[in-house]
């Protein structure tokens, strides 16, 4: 019963290389984890949604989109069992840019594979497999595969914390 989330968690292990293991795992099979969205004919998407972080970059299906902050420059960092837990956000063609996304901030880089991965701001992005739902954010500063993923701002920053709550808070309950 444990031998598959074990044995996952030993190929991810072994696969990083180095004592900046991943800090969380997901326990789902690699089989059933979703796969790096697909190259289509299409271009990708890249819009905003809205959170608990702020407004922050989606896919054009409403997924979080992270940065890595071991890439280089528009080189991804982010290979084998890195990119099977933050799959790349993939394109065959120019990306397009929707909600408070600036168009003129999206970009493209080739990836080691030969497939081209969508840049925003100069940040090659990411999506993150334990993201079960359409705005989903918990891949927000996790430490893995040897460095800090954020999710990114439509400035093409990364967002390190929740914005201030604009509220007074109201009542003691003391």
């Amino acid at each position: 019963m444990w031998a598959a989330p074990v044995a996952l968690l030993a190929a991810t292990a072994a696969a990083c290389g180095s004592s900046n293991a991943p800090t969380s795992v997901p326990t789902t099979p690699a089989s059933s984890a979703p796969a790096a969205p697909a190259a289509t004919g299409s271009a990708a998407t890249v819009t905003t949604t809205d959170g608990a972080l702020g407004t922050f970059l989606a896919s054009g299906d409403g997924r979080t989109l992270y940065l890595f902050e071991k890439d280089s420059g528009t080189t991804s960092s982010c290979s084998g069992a890195c990119a099977v837990n933050w799959p790349p956000l993939l394109t065959k063609t120019a990306p397009q840019a929707t909600g408070q996304a600036q168009a003129k901030m999206l970009g493209t880089a080739p990836r080691s594979d030969g497939t081209t991965q969508v840049t925003y701001a100069g940040h090659p992005l990411y999506l993150f497999v334990g993201d079960k739902a359409a705005g989903s954010t918990t891949g927000e500063g996790v430490n893995a595969f040897g460095g800090e993923w954020y999710v990114v701002s439509p400035s093409g920053d990364k967002i390190e914390s929740a914005p201030a709550s604009t509220s007074s808070g109201g009542g003691g309950g003391y």
